[in-house]
């Protein structure tokens, strides 16, 4: 992998061989210097019989002294189990130098429980992958299932600027309009990457991917041949260092690592670090909930550094021995068509063979026009690996752009959000989408960061400052927003934005989903708000129902407000429940009492009866307004829930799809 910041990895390793800075180091993190050590051990040495009873008494304040250090501590870690309050520098993320802070666990955090603040990985979130016919077209578009024979995953690897910036505090930065990512239904793994030895994922990172059901992985990269040479000293070296980043992943939460082995390994280390990626693997497997281990294309059988750009006999045994192996991204259509070769050999699925692509286009064709590039990927069956795809952001400075204010700004939120969309959109029909699967769902479309923090629409008082929190990202569309709607800052229903409303013409798709209804009983609720003339403007929540056990036979509910709701073949109209009305449930961020919202703010809620068990495979949005109208809309939240039969109140909606034949049968 070429090294956009050779300067700064070169300055990295001299001060990793600083020993000045590793005192330093250890003093932060509260372990004890080799000085310091050798201070103590001598100190014990020149004690003498003599001296027996002055070191009880000695010893006897040392106790004290420990027990109150020990309380200390401990009211220390208490307040810590408050995520809310904790600010101390335990939090924050940090990567591994060298062995020795690797093999001793030398980092801030090794005493806090990881588990109050990093949310495990949702695997019910969402279910299989789909290709989508259309992605943003809410009628008329077909979804195939991902099968094994036509499976490809992507692989993101996030390396942005060195990484370790705003991102690596949990608690809030107030660099609002910093790099985030929200397109997770398209990606399988997703690597948190820098050119630090071994880089530990940051825990907002974490929930992000984590809540919309991907794993994550920290990156073992080595620029340097000495920190190598000792892991593959012996078998023993190997197996500690093995243990040692397994420990890592159990301790903060994270499911694996990218190993990048960039320097010539000499041939009597080979068959350790064989043994290396194969226990490692193995380990991770055994010990890490879907675990997972990748191979950078990077070194031969001989050792040798040269990256080959596709799978062959050269670099196959890493291959063997981990899940995947991500191919340089210098590939051309001869690369291709060998590791298609190389991968029948070994009976493999092509998906385990991740091609590269380096959105800021070294070798092959990137920015936006990457399609192409994928597209050549997808074509010939493979999996793809993304580098770089901050380089939406990252890019920006060319145009004039500061993109290091520390407080944010506006025009450089917007114009990110724009041209992150617009190049996600771009692309997305070489990948797949994982539909939403897990009731009851909500979400009010927070990204992770606002100008302010919002609650039923109201600014909370004491939170009016920016922030980038990406622990507080909420469950993001489905599919690219691009010229549809626009995450916006300028108020919010909750969290820290809403979605304003651009498409004005037709219904549009937010979320692909799979929620099942076995009983028939859907109940749907949002918050939404009209700025300017909301008599002639009609905004609908739409969503596409079929039958459980058939997805050619679907009918079309437009959630809006109606004279009464019109129950017809193909299409409902359907009314909200009147505020007064008696709901089983409602939503806690979601209040149907109006008086409880801010002004222009509105919730409706639907319950609706089918005569049978359903799927909700789409939601999405209509909304129109006259051509002349200069009115916005935006919606604040989503939220559905499937209820018992026992539930049901008399303020439901009956719609009889089985008994009366109203499913629109004409693509079976």
């Amino acid at each position: 992998m070429d090294n956009l910041e050779s300067k700064e990895v070169e300055s990295t390793s001299k001060v990793m061989e600083n020993k000045e800075n590793e005192r330093e180091f250890d003093r932060t993190t509260g372990v004890a210097t080799e000085e310091e050590e050798e201070v103590v051990a001598s100190s014990h040495k020149k004690k003498n019989v003599e001296e027996e009873e002055d070191d009880k008494a000695v010893v006897g304040r040392e106790k004290k002294d420990e027990e109150c250090a020990r309380e200390k501590e401990t009211a220390k870690q208490q307040k810590c189990l408050d995520k809310n309050t904790c600010s101390c520098p335990q939090l924050e993320a940090e990567a591994i130098k060298d062995n020795r802070q690797l093999l001793e666990f030398r980092v801030r955090s090794r005493d806090i429980d990881w588990r109050h603040y990093v949310q495990p990985l949702d695997t019910k979130i969402r279910s299989g992958a789909v290709y989508l016919e259309r992605q943003v077209d809410f009628v008329g578009s077909h979804r195939r299932p991902v099968t094994e024979d036509n499976r490809r995953e992507l692989l993101v690897c996030h390396d942005m600027m060195g990484n370790y910036l705003e991102d690596r505090h949990f608690h809030s930065s107030e660099k609002y309009d910093d790099y985030r990512f929200v397109h997770w239904s398209a990606v399988d793994y997703f690597c948190y990457f820098s050119h630090q030895y071994v880089t530990i994922p940051p825990c907002g990172w974490l929930n992000a991917a984590h809540r919309h059901g991907v794993p994550v992985v920290g990156t073992f990269i080595v620029e340097a041949p000495g920190l190598l040479n000792e892991v593959l000293a012996t078998e023993e070296t190997v197996s500690r260092t093995v243990e040692a980043l397994t420990r890592l992943c159990e301790h903060f939460g994270f499911e694996g690592w990218l190993v990048n082995v960039e320097v010539t390994v000499p041939q009597r280390n080979m068959p350790n670090l064989y043994r290396f990626v194969r226990e490692l693997t193995a380990a991770t497997e055994a010990r890490v909930p879907h675990g997972r281990v990748f191979w950078y294309d990077s070194v031969l059988e001989s050792g040798e550094l040269l990256w080959q750009n596709e799978l062959n006999s050269r670099n196959v045994e890493f291959f063997r021995r981990s899940h995947g192996t991500l191919i340089n991204y210098a590939w051309n259509e001869g690369h291709l068509e060998r590791s298609a070769e190389q991968a029948k050999r070994e009976q493999s699925p092509r998906h385990r063979v991740f091609m590269g692509l380096d959105v800021f286009g070294r070798s092959r064709k990137g920015g936006f026009q990457s399609l192409e590039t994928m597209e050549h990927i997808a074509n010939n069956g493979f999996s793809a690996g993304i580098f770089a795809p901050g380089w939406s952001f990252e890019t920006l400075s060319r145009f004039g752009y500061n993109i290091k204010n520390p407080r944010g700004d506006e025009q450089v939120n917007s114009a990110f959000l724009a041209r992150n969309e617009a190049w996600w959109a771009r692309i997305w029909p070489t990948l797949a989408t994982h539909p939403y699967s897990s009731l009851p769902f909500f979400t009010d479309f927070c990204v992770g960061s606002g100008r302010a923090s919002y609650e039923r629409g109201f600014r909370i008082a004491g939170e009016d400052m920016p922030f980038l929190n990406l622990s507080r990202q909420s469950l993001q569309p489905s599919v690219p927003l691009d010229k549809n709607a626009v995450h916006h800052f300028d108020e919010a229903f909750s969290g820290g934005c809403s979605l304003l409303v651009t498409n004005y013409e037709r219904a549009f798709r937010l979320f692909v989903t799979d929620f099942e209804l076995t009983r028939g009983v859907l109940l749907l609720g949002y918050a939404y708000k009209i700025n300017g003339d909301d008599v002639a403007t009609n905004f609908d929540l739409l969503v596409r129902v079929t039958a459980l056990n058939r997805n050619d036979a679907e009918l079309y509910l437009f959630c809006g407000e109606y004279s009464g709701s019109i129950v017809a073949p193909q299409r409902c109209y359907l009314s909200p429940t009147p505020t007064d009305g008696v709901l089983p449930r409602v939503h806690a961020k979601l209040p149907q009492d109006t008086r409880l919202l801010a002004s222009g703010w509105q919730v409706r809620y639907y319950l609706v009866k089918f005569d049978g068990p359903v799927r909700v495979q789409d939601i999405g949005v209509k909304c129109q307004r006259p051509a002349e109208s200069k009115t916005e809309a935006q919606l604040g939240a989503v939220f559905v829930e499937a209820l018992p039969l026992e539930a049901l109140t008399d303020t439901r909606t009956d719609i009889p799809v089985y008994g009366r034949n109203m499913w629109d049968e004409q693509r079976a």
